[in-house]
């Protein structure tokens, strides 16, 4: 099996890098943070969906799985959507980005988000609330995918404090409407699919602290040296780029099994695997990068802080390490 990209899909992961090269740089990225407190830019996300962002895998002008008329999509499969969620986790892109290609793979148009109902529930945490069209609920009593109107949910809850401030979060404590069911979506394997794209987004988180770690040892100086010149720096480094290169393969190798046999009990353990090493890859690297950076990393006006708490959020994102290393650990065991 040839797993070296395509001319079609290098051209796409370009495309992509050079978007949000113009339109979410260093300085949105940082205005974003100052100003705003995290909601999606309404420009770039308009940006993003002209260009195919978040239809992906959607139905090209079918209808959705709840029978409605569905939004155009670019019929690609999940090779192409990891390389095109690695760009968005190496910018830093804030809001629901993988509730919103999740979406748009089942011809639902909009900004959405995907909360999964654990049994005996609790209080949920909703990313985005009062910003979004759609509200996934994934019931794991029932296995049943359904459509709620955020609004709905929006009245009776509160925003809490969020560790990334690019990602504010919304405490619902009340009983949830019943919604519509979208009796067509299988919602294992959407749930797997989330997971898979939120590794990638770790992957191209870790992409970015390897080389903004990379760029400031070659600049800073200490001794008359840069700090590159010093072992322990260098282990650092290498050592980031040696988790993140096996999360990369094992984030694209898990997409074509994963595209290729559905949600089978192998493919889950394939996606639960890329994402431990992807979650690994993008935490570690992500102190390690501010380890580099020495106490400059911890202040507000840096960065690198902004790496660490993405991070952390994507982590807990659809499946967790504890329900990745259960998953993979039962299949091993088989």
């Amino acid at each position: 099996m040839d797993f070296r990209l395509t001319v079609e899909q290098r051209e796409l992961q370009a495309a992509v890098r050079a978007l949000l090269a113009g339109r979410f740089g260093p300085e949105r990225l940082r205005a974003a943070v100052d100003d705003d407190g995290g909601g999606p830019d309404p420009v770039l996300w308009a940006e993003l969906r002209r260009a195919g962002v978040f239809g992906l895998r959607g139905p090209d002008g079918a209808d959705g799985s709840d029978g409605r008329a569905g939004s155009d999509g670019l019929g690609l499969g999940l090779a192409e959507a990891v390389l095109v969620f690695e760009e968005l986790g190496r910018a830093l892109v804030p809001g629901p980005l993988v509730a919103t290609e999740l979406a748009g793979a089942l011809g639902l148009d909009g900004t959405a988000a995907l909360v999964r109902l654990p049994a005996g529930r609790g209080p949920l945490l909703v990313e985005q609330l009062p910003r979004l069209d759609l509200l996934l609920v994934l019931d794991t009593g029932s296995g049943e995918l359904r459509r709620v109107d955020p609004a709905e949910v929006a009245a009776g809850a509160e925003p809490v404090r969020a560790v990334d401030p690019l990602t504010p979060l919304w405490r619902v404590d009340a009983a949830l409407p019943s919604g519509t069911l979208l009796d067509r979506a299988d919602a294992a394997l959407v749930w797997t699919e989330g997971t898979l794209l939120t590794a990638a987004l770790q992957v191209g988180l870790a992409d970015r602290a390897v080389r903004s770690a990379v760029v400031h040892a070659g600049r800073r100086e200490q001794f008359g040296q840069p700090i590159g010149a010093f072992q322990a720096v260098q282990h650092l480094c290498a050592d980031m780029l040696a988790r993140l290169e096996p999360a990369r393969v094992a984030v694209r190798a898990a997409a074509v099994v994963l595209d290729a046999d559905g949600a089978t009990p192998a493919a889950r353990a394939a996606v639960a695997g890329a994402k431990l090493l992807a979650d690994e890859a993008a935490v570690r690297g992500a102190r390690d990068c501010l380890q580099v950076h020495g106490g400059m990393g911890f202040t507000w006006e840096a960065d690198v802080q902004l790496l660490l708490k993405r991070s952390w959020v994507w982590q807990h994102s659809f499946a967790d390490s504890e329900e990745c290393a259960e998953l993979l650990s039962r299949q091993l065991l088989l």
